[in-house]
């Protein structure tokens, strides 16, 4: 069947009528309801105030309790400031009392201590025959005074030094030039096994009880903290001393730390060294001695 001519023109009159969709979203791209709402508003105006005497009443009944809130909250505010103040300041005030108080307690404390350290060493040097003075002096219960060495060790002046060899291999740390815990150890134990008599590091004298360790970056001694350089006394034959620690195993560790990681480290023979007496040095086992005629051992 044939189409007229007139039929197709009027079907493609326009170019987009296959758009027809597209051109009626673009023509209508506000929904009716939106639009009808629009002109609403634009015919009242946009005001949202209650028009009524009724509503405009509540409003500012509204805002004069809201306004009474505000202030009364204020004025609480203002009225308990100061006792919070004051408050704050018995507080601090209790503080300080208790950490003054705590201070005197430690120093009477730390007297009463040092008094009885002081009776025990006059008592073994009183009482006691040549066995107990020997007894006292290697533990550490009295000052001494010798031929010796001094030993210096210090941190290497980049702490950062080292190529990660050597002893410190399997530490599991980073390897640095920083003297650590474990070197004062193995320093320490060489020194006594090369004949020593007696040891301090940094004025703290050590016993058979004393503990070298580490707390973070910080070395202790007997739990007190030290700081490098670590300056190392030790009464006992000072040449020989000296010869025999730099020629033990413990004295090559330390010459290994020196050429590998920059400690630094210096050794001299003492005509004379002082050590002081071990502090907070504890008996544990005593039994009384004979003093005189009739007395019980």
């Amino acid at each position: 069947m044939s189409q007229q001519p007139g039929s197709r023109s009027s079907r493609f009159s326009r170019p987009d009528a296959s758009m027809s969709l597209l051109n009626n979203v673009m023509d209508h791209s506000l929904d009716e309801g939106y639009a009808e709402a629009a002109a609403r508003e634009g015919t009242s105006g946009h005001s949202r105030l209650p028009r009524t005497r009724r509503a405009k009443a509540g409003l500012a009944v509204g805002l004069a309790l809201a306004a009474l809130v505000v202030t009364v909250g204020a004025a609480q505010a203002r009225l308990a400031a100061p006792s919070l103040a004051k408050e704050k300041e018995e507080l601090i005030d209790r503080i300080e009392d208790g950490t003054d108080n705590a201070d005197q307690l430690q120093e009477r404390v730390d007297g009463l201590r040092a008094d009885v350290e002081k009776r025990q060493r006059q008592a073994l040097q009183r009482h006691g025959d040549e066995r107990d003075r020997s007894t006292a002096l290697l533990s550490g219960a009295l000052p001494v005074a010798g031929p010796g060495v001094k030993l210096v060790v210090d941190d290497a002046e980049d702490t950062e030094a080292g190529d990660g060899d050597g002893p410190r291999e399997s530490s599991g740390f980073s390897d640095t030039g920083r003297v650590r815990d474990r070197d004062l150890q193995r320093i320490v134990n060489g020194l006594w096994e090369s004949g020593a008599e007696a040891v301090s590091v940094n004025g703290q004298r050590l016993t058979s009880l004393s503990a070298i360790r580490a707390a973070g970056d910080a070395v202790l001694v007997d739990n007190k903290p030290l700081a490098p350089p670590y300056t190392l006394l030790a009464i006992g034959p000072g040449k020989d001393l000296s010869t025999a620690f730099q020629d033990s195993e413990d004295g090559r560790y330390l010459y290994v730390l020196r050429e590998n990681y920059g400690v630094r480290t210096s050794i001299s023979v003492q005509d004379e060294v002082r050590l002081p007496a071990a502090p907070h040095l504890s008996v544990r086992t005593a039994k009384p001695v004979g003093t005189g005629e009739g007395s019980t051992s």
